[in-house]
């Protein structure tokens, strides 16, 4: 009997399920007398040994369900290596649980965060292969990353919605979408949603630069604007700020606006004297049902994963880059992020169409 272990850490998002369903699928077809270990609410079943015994028909049906059948929780990376309240060793405990129940692997389903922590328990001596997920689409080392498209999806209809009555209104309406670091669900989902100005983590803007897009929009009698932004978006003055005072500053803004969104249009509204209206889809990004596209990822993530755990193939995270599915050492995953080029074929081709990204001259 071969032990598998499977955990969903981090963030949800719409193909959880499905990646599960296709890592479990996988690895109860590629080997004999398989036993899946499914370990609740994300790292802390695994500290706590807070798990069960998983049967096939547990993932049936599972690859049209959002979120994640076995739970999810933040395990912050940072506070790792700091016991519990009780004085519980994470780390060890984590260790003993998995030898305790004698795992040949353990396979994590997660984001940055997760895939720090995954190849920490790696160098630990555990034998590890992490999945890539996160709505973020943020983890070097992968194209893609399941949940992306899925919460893209949202964050368009957000935008498609949120057109007509801006149009109706001669409004300018900010759509604050995901992304405290990088901004590819933004870029995407303001391409596809038609955006007039995109504000990303990695441009810095001049709310001036924003206010001159207005008002060419209004010369050429377009009498509304839609920004799609980023919700970790910086000005450029902030950006030159050493990190420890941006942090004081988003501390002082958070007293006075609900969010960034709404102190960038408190300064459109002051400059054009037009109507600002702000709107947050906040975490339906990461809800409902996946797309098609995004189950198909998962799946044969999952798969891919299943694969190399019987290959014995660890320590490596599930990718694909270039189209192809590979498998890349965690140490060349974890700590990195995958930003969105300011100098990218996709931004020249957005500018081309006509939309500003808050920096034009």
């Amino acid at each position: 009997m071969k032990r598998y272990g499977v955990l969903t850490s981090g963030g949800d998002c719409q193909s959880l399920n499905a990646a599960l369903r296709g890592t479990a699928k996988a690895l109860f077809r590629l080997g004999t007398d398989v036993e899946i270990i499914g370990f609740r609410n994300g790292f802390r079943g695994l500290i706590h040994g807070d798990y069960e015994i998983m049967r096939p028909e547990d993932f049936s049906g599972l690859l049209t369900r959002g979120g994640t059948i076995l739970g999810t929780s933040r395990t912050p990376f940072k506070q790792i290596r700091d016991p519990e309240k009780d004085g519980l060793d994470k780390i060890r405990a984590m260790k003993d649980t998995y030898r305790d129940l004698g795992l040949e692997c353990l396979i994590v389903l997660g984001g940055n965060g997760s895939q720090k922590t995954s190849n920490l328990l790696s160098q630990e001596g555990l034998q590890v292969i992490a999945v890539p997920k996160t709505i973020d689409n943020d983890l070097w080392g992968s194209d893609i990353t399941f949940g992306f498209h899925s919460a893209v999806e949202v964050a368009t209809n957000a935008i498609d919605c949120i057109h007509t009555t801006a149009a109706s209104h001669g409004r300018v309406f900010i759509v604050e979408l995901m992304g405290h670091k990088v901004g590819w669900l933004t870029l995407y989902a303001g391409l596809a949603g038609g955006a007039d100005v995109i504000l990303l983590p990695e441009i810095p803007y001049d709310i001036d630069s924003i206010v001159r897009a207005i008002r060419a929009r209004e010369a050429q009698r377009k009498h509304f604007t839609i920004i799609a932004m980023a919700e970790g978006a910086i000005s450029k003055e902030m950006a030159v700020l050493p990190k420890k005072e941006q942090k004081e500053l988003r501390k002082k803004m958070k007293k006075k606006y609900p969010s960034p969104a709404y102190e960038i249009g408190a300064a459109i509204e002051e400059k054009t004297g037009q109507e600002v209206r702000v709107t947050v889809p906040g975490h339906m990004q990461r809800g409902g049902h996946p797309t098609a596209y995004d189950r198909v990822i998962a799946t044969r993530l999952g798969s891919e994963a299943a694969a190399m755990a019987v290959r014995g193939e660890f320590g490596r995270m599930a990718a694909i880059t270039g189209g192809k599915f590979v498998s890349v050492p965690l140490g060349d995953v974890a700590g990195k992020l995958k930003t969105v080029d300011p100098e990218s074929e996709i931004i020249h081709e957005a500018r081309a169409v006509g939309i500003s990204f808050g920096n034009e001259p």
